[in-house]
């Protein structure tokens, strides 16, 4: 299995291996020894098209010279382009959209019968629960647990919502049966997922919700961080905000995409929320959680953005509002209604923009790791450090798996899977270092 994107198709992925038996199928970690080989791919942006069809390309090149014998491409791009990668890649057995997950053993069974290409691509109404075989890629002692799939958002350049279809939530105690078995197997860090986590429940009008959900999942015993990611600003209340200001196992960090400042671009981008709004929200978020971590994404390039605006935006940075800040150049995706605006930006207008906006970014990263120094902070060890294998690494409570930076651990010893106390020492960019501390030192201080 090859997974591409994000951390919502690792969760499609890992749904699809467990429902292979494992009497039948056998799962390899290497693609020359695999007979099957199944790519779930990414659609979001150009960029994630061309990685998809690139990595798709590769693959195939194992059934012309190696063992594999059939090849699967699932996910978000066939749900796009079924006829058209049907008839430009013939290589490709069976395509499957994310809404048909449990069919995969169905369509192997159906080609291995009648050979020939099969498709399943429907209206994405799929939506796993806890009672879900599932096979966990990720370390013993962290993972993904998606609460609900699709969004009713509609920003005016996400094609998000035609892939993956409509809002549909979980219960609450689905979602706190599945937290409540992978921690009795190890689990410490559990990172809730959705396209938008603050519209938990809004679509099964009985009352459920995200901080409901929340209020269930501290009560577990052993769960130790729990991670809030991609919160739609205008779905963060002050209920949600005060529960994470008095949770412990709740992490003071909060992903909420902004995607930019300027209200007559989040006016052309459909977002719900205004400037003064968003400044609001911070403010507020920033009074009642002082330490908390706070990260963000913008999109530069939008059509009509005039350099004013992305002055604006530019400017807004550099305040320093946020300890991490993802930056994406817009892509015109077509069947979104911003592909059909006018003014659209030149590409390489989109790269200097880009590159300005990370820049500044950078320096205001710099300085809130440096505050970091002499303090003492949760670090989640994960193993040795890819640069050394003289150091331990791992990240503390303020890094995301996979999408923020790591903690260097210079002295001390612990466990994979350990959360300890950490002495920060030193900082970069993006990265810390430190030395373990003893216990009783941690609370000496």
């Amino acid at each position: 299995m090859v997974s591409l994107g994000c951390a919502k198709n690792l969760v499609d992925a890992e749904v699809m291996l467990g429902h292979l038996p494992a009497e039948r199928f056998e799962i390899v970690t290497d693609e020359s020894q695999a007979e099957i080989i199944i790519v779930n791919t990414c659609a979001f942006i150009e960029d994630a098209k061309e990685e998809s069809v690139e990595t798709i390309l590769e693959v195939a090149d194992h059934k012309e010279n190696g063992n594999c014998r059939l090849l699967v491409v699932t996910g978000c791009l066939p749900q796009r382009y079924p006829e058209e990668l049907a008839a430009e890649m013939p290589e490709v057995d069976i395509f499957l959209g994310p809404g048909e997950l449990p069919r995969l053993v169905e369509l192997i069974d159906a080609h291995q019968q009648q050979g020939g290409t099969l498709q399943a691509i429907g209206v994405p109404q799929y939506l796993y629960d806890h009672t879900t075989p599932r096979v966990k890629s990720s370390p013993f002692y962290s993972t993904y647990v998606k609460i609900a799939e699709g969004c009713d958002n509609h920003c005016s350049y996400c094609i998000i919502p035609k892939l993956r279809g409509p809002l549909r939530s979980r219960s609450i105690e689905s979602v706190v049966a599945e937290v409540e078995r992978l921690v009795a197997d190890g689990v410490q860090e559990v990172n809730l997922i959705a396209q938008d986590i603050t519209a938990f429940g809004a679509d099964r009008n009985d009352g459920t919700n995200l901080v409901g959900l929340l209020r269930e999942l501290v009560k577990i015993d052993g769960l130790r961080w729990l991670r809030l990611l991609y919160a739609y600003p205008d779905g963060i209340s002050e209920e949600l905000i005060e529960l994470m200001a008095s949770e412990e196992k709740i992490c003071n960090y909060l992903d909420v995409p902004l995607q930019h400042i300027n209200d007559s671009v989040l006016g052309l981008m459909n977002r719900r929320i205004d400037q003064a709004a968003i400044r609001d929200l911070v403010a507020r978020i920033r009074q009642r959680i002082p330490d908390l971590t706070l990260r963000t994404s913008f999109i530069v390039g939008f059509p009509g953005e005039t350099e004013q605006q992305f002055a604006e935006l530019l400017d807004f940075v550099k305040e320093g509002h946020f300890d991490r800040v993802g930056v994406f150049r817009y892509s015109r995706e077509e069947g979104t209604p911003a592909a059909t605006l006018s003014d659209q930006i030149a590409e390489r207008t989109k790269k200097s923009r880009l590159e300005k906006l990370m820049k500044a970014q950078q320096r205001v990263s710099f300085r809130r790791n440096r505050a970091l120094v002499g303090r003492i902070e949760p670090v989640l060890v994960e193993g040795y450090s890819e640069e050394t294998e003289l150091l331990l690494s791992g990240r503390s409570v303020r890094q995301a798996p996979d999408i923020d930076g790591q903690v260097y651990i210079t002295a001390g010893q612990a466990e994979i899977g350990d959360i300890v106390p950490l002495r920060i020492t030193d900082s970069s960019d993006y990265d810390l270092i430190g030395e373990i501390v003893d216990p009783s030192e941690e609370s000496a201080e």
